[in-house]
């Protein structure tokens, strides 16, 4: 073989290798309506200026939620989740791994010296020396696959789908941990108004229950009417230690998600009346959810993912075709080495050709293709998931302004139903279990009213999270990449590292 044979082989082989047959990506139908349901349930406010509304993606959290408080924790739960902590580096795990099959593409070089010694028996030396050795330096291409049929390419394309799948999850982790820390935030601030209202209640019965006992003492009230009053104050007292229990492990919960004990210097908290979270954001198309939702993105890289596995498992049925050359010097003496005429090489060239596997790469290949249809069927279900997350959230904040406006109103007619029932049994028109079913009725209408003041603002939340919100700080950033490092500072945003 001359000079130029092994260059003209490589770059022969160089252009062969275009072979690709890994199947066309196309995505699949979406499954879902091409419009979100319209209807009563469904009504949305207009801004009162007239304003254009941005989506949520354009919208930033610290501009969405109204409260520094749950700002601040926001911000603390971004620096120090540890569930967000495993997804970035999960992210450069992916991105290791990328760059391990994409090495594949490459042949691997190395720098070679030897010293070998070798003895024969006398009788067999042509030369009658027993003792021979050389001395070698060189480089060699070690067992270079030529990608013809392009399994490694394929494999590549996988694993930067998986790579690109893994950063979309990261970035999904992160606006769900933004969700999280505000739906966890507003139950904390809920508990807080419902202890109010219990301890309050509480105040009242126990007023009510001394004067029953001083009626009782005195002759004046009877027996049932005193038990009736304290069978009150126990049920208080119940409501009461349950309600301090579920704060406790809500802000137990709370700390969790932030990642570390909450700080003592935080702003101080605002009423759920108070909170400002915008409750106005558009909802689009369906078909915006396919851009703005990373969980979607993410399953769509994985069906590309298992579409390049495609191509893969087919290109086993063909030849591999490996190289191993060496070039370098060769000498008997070691001052020879770099002397004229001492020039050696090698190439190997290596063809496998499948013959019988007892049926593995046809398993393979079927494998990969159910792997596939896995797949696409996730990836739909991912996006009908979005479509009843946002439906539902729509219908929610359609619902929930009415109902609040409703119980407000009930709570003022229970409380004046209270007041009147006190006035009737203090002058003895009445009987304490018209004051008792009152004072219950209350209760349970002021319960039922921060509850419903706290599943509206978790819904403004879950939308706005369902809505693709939550990735950017303050609105008007640039969008980071999803596999970017976040530390939140002073500024909200910015490079970091753990």
């Amino acid at each position: 073989m001359n000079r130029l044979s092994l260059p003209l082989a490589l770059g022969v082989a160089a252009l062969m290798a275009g072979c690709s047959l890994q199947p066309h990506y196309e995505r699949p139908a979406s499954g879902v309506a091409s419009a979100f349901p319209t209807g009563a349930a469904y009504r949305s406010g207009a801004p009162a200026d007239g304003a254009k509304q941005l989506p949520a993606i354009d919208i930033g959290w610290k501009n969405f939620f109204g409260d520094p408080r749950l700002r601040a924790l926001v911000a603390l739960a971004l620096r120090n989740n540890r569930d967000l902590r495993v997804s970035a580096l999960q992210v450069q795990e992916a991105a290791a791994q990328y760059r391990i099959v994409r090495a594949g593409l490459f042949p691997t070089v190395n720098a070679t010296a030897s010293d070998t010694r070798s003895h024969v028996p006398a009788d067999l030396s042509s030369s009658g020396k027993q003792v021979s050795g050389a001395y070698s330096v060189g480089l060699g291409a070690a067992s270079w696959e030529l990608d013809f049929w392009g399994r490694i390419r394929s494999l590549k394309a996988q694993a930067l789908a998986q790579y690109l799948a893994s950063a979309q999850a990261r970035k999904a982790a992160e606006i769900s941990l933004v969700s999280q820390v505000a739906d966890q935030y507003i139950t904390v601030r809920a508990y807080d108004e419902q202890l109010e209202v219990t301890r309050e209640t509480l105040r009242n019965a126990q007023a009510s229950y001394q004067l029953a006992r001083l009626q009782f003492n005195v002759g004046t009230g009877s027996e049932l009417t005193l038990r009736e009053a304290q069978g009150v104050v126990e049920q208080a007292r119940a409501s009461l230690a349950s309600q301090v229990r579920l704060r406790a492990q809500a802000e137990n919960a709370l700390t969790l998600l932030v990642g570390e004990p909450l700080p003592a210097d935080l702003p101080a908290p605002m009423p759920l009346d108070d909170q400002h979270i915008l409750a106005d954001i558009p909802a689009g198309l369906p078909s915006d959810l396919l851009v703005r939702r990373p969980d979607i993105m993410a399953a769509e890289q994985r069906l590309r993912a298992a579409n390049a596995n495609i191509g893969a498992a087919r290109a086993a049925f063909f030849p591999k075709i490996a190289l191993t050359a060496q070039f370098g010097t060769e000498s008997a003496t070691l001052g020879g080495l770099f002397k004229a005429g001492s020039a050696a090489w090698t190439f190997a060239p290596q063809i496998t050709l499948p013959i019988f596997d007892a049926g593995t790469n046809l398993a393979n290949l079927d494998l990969a293709h159910l792997q596939k249809n896995v797949a696409i069927a996730q990836y739909q279900k991912t996006i009908q998931t979005a479509f009843r997350e946002v439906s539902d959230g729509l219908a929610a904040r359609g619902t929930y302004d009415d109902q609040i406006a409703a119980l407000q109103q009930y709570v003022v007619s229970q409380q004046r139903r209270l007041d009147l029932s006190n006035l009737l049994y203090k002058n003895g028109a009445a009987s304490y279990l018209t004051v008792l079913t009152a004072q219950t009725d209350l209760y349970s209408a002021q319960q039922s009213l921060i509850t419903a003041r706290m599943q509206r603002l978790t819904n403004l939340v879950d939308l706005y999270q369902y809505l693709g919100g939550g990735w950017i700080a303050h609105t008007g950033d640039a969008p980071r990449p999803p596999d970017a490092p976040l530390q939140v500072g002073a500024s909200g945003t910015g490079a970091a590292s753990d």
